[in-house]
């Protein structure tokens, strides 16, 4: 499955989120850009979790931003995230989940559950990934970091397909930033906003809906 990822699908109220994501966190704060966009399209008014056993990527970057879109009411919200970003990366045994709460017709709570890379051998693949969280908890390791490094200078110049601020997002390209080679995240679960990429292969792909808030992925 290769797809141009660009948000979640809304059907009434059931905003389903349907691609999932992962994101790396260096255990030191990020600076908030202000009044960035973290994408260009706005986000919709739920969150989603995604719990995977490991994230390998390349090109790792990571600034700060602001993810803007509405609430399940359809009024203006705004989100404080940290935007991360790979130039290719692999997801072995990823879950993802999002409730949608109180459907009308006595259906109540709602989760969608979506699982995908179940077997070693045929992770998840994705490439140009950025991936816009507001909670992280991992165990983290990066290859040759820079902490500190301006956000309108992360694409190293020492690394052909190396990535920089995604394009279309207008964060403070002075505000902090950081970058590695390499970033490796084992026992990942996350709450995030928005991902998007420009490929995202998906094997072995499982989505299902479960009446009530038990199935999600953490």
């Amino acid at each position: 499955m290769s797809s141009q990822v660009r948000g979640g699908t809304r059907w009434k109220r059931f905003a389903l989120v349907m691609v999932p994501s992962v994101v790396a966190t260096a255990a030191v704060g990020v600076g908030l850009a202000q009044g960035a966009l973290a994408a260009s399209f706005s986000v919709s008014g739920q969150s989603f979790k995604v719990r995977t056993d490991s994230l390998v990527g390349q090109d790792f970057v990571q600034y700060g931003s602001v993810a803007v879109g509405t609430d399940m009411k359809g009024e203006k919200a705004a989100h404080a995230v940290a935007v991360s970003g790979f130039s290719s990366a692999t997801i072995t045994n990823m879950c993802q989940s999002v409730v949608t709460p109180n459907l009308p017709l006595g259906l109540g709570n709602v989760t969608l559950r979506l699982e995908a890379g179940t077997n070693a051998k045929k992770p998840v693949e994705a490439t140009n990934l950025y991936l816009d969280v507001a909670q992280l908890d991992a165990d983290a390791s990066f290859k040759n970091i820079d902490i500190g490094v301006a956000a309108g200078s992360l694409k190293n110049p020492n690394r052909p397909g190396s990535i920089g601020i995604q394009p279309g997002t207008q964060a403070n390209a002075n505000g902090f930033a950081q970058r590695a080679e390499e970033a490796v995240l084992t026992d990942v679960k996350q709450t995030a906003w928005a991902t998007t990429a420009g490929t995202f292969k998906l094997s072995d792909l499982k989505l299902r809906l479960h009446s009530g808030t038990d199935e999600q992925c953490f």
